[in-house]
């Protein structure tokens, strides 16, 4: 699934109860779902699988978000990431970060 596919499935789920919601509360459950992933990852032994499933609510959360603002994800990144660093314009990156 493309990355516009996927957001256009959480404003069709989900857009009615975001609406109400608001992007201020909804960036507030993203924040959330990103702290418990944090959690997950300061654990001695990770679990795979529930950080997929953070990982998954973090992306929804975010297209939730955008779909609130009216941003295109996949629009947005591609004109941030053009396939090369922004910074020393090469792939992969040659900065020295």
């Amino acid at each position: 699934m493309r990355i516009d596919e996927f957001q256009n499935l959480m404003k069709t789920l989900y857009f009615h109860q975001d609406l109400k919601r608001g992007y201020e509360k909804s960036f507030i459950w993203l924040i959330e779902e990103i702290g418990e992933l944090a959690s997950i990852l300061h654990m001695d032994i990770l679990d795979k699988n529930k950080i997929k499933e953070e990982i998954a609510d973090i992306f929804a959360w975010i297209c939730s978000l955008a779909n609130l603002l009216d941003i295109k994800i996949e629009e947005a990144i591609n004109e941030k990431y053009p396939e090369k660093c922004i910074k020393c314009n090469s792939n992969p990156c040659r900065c020295d970060n």
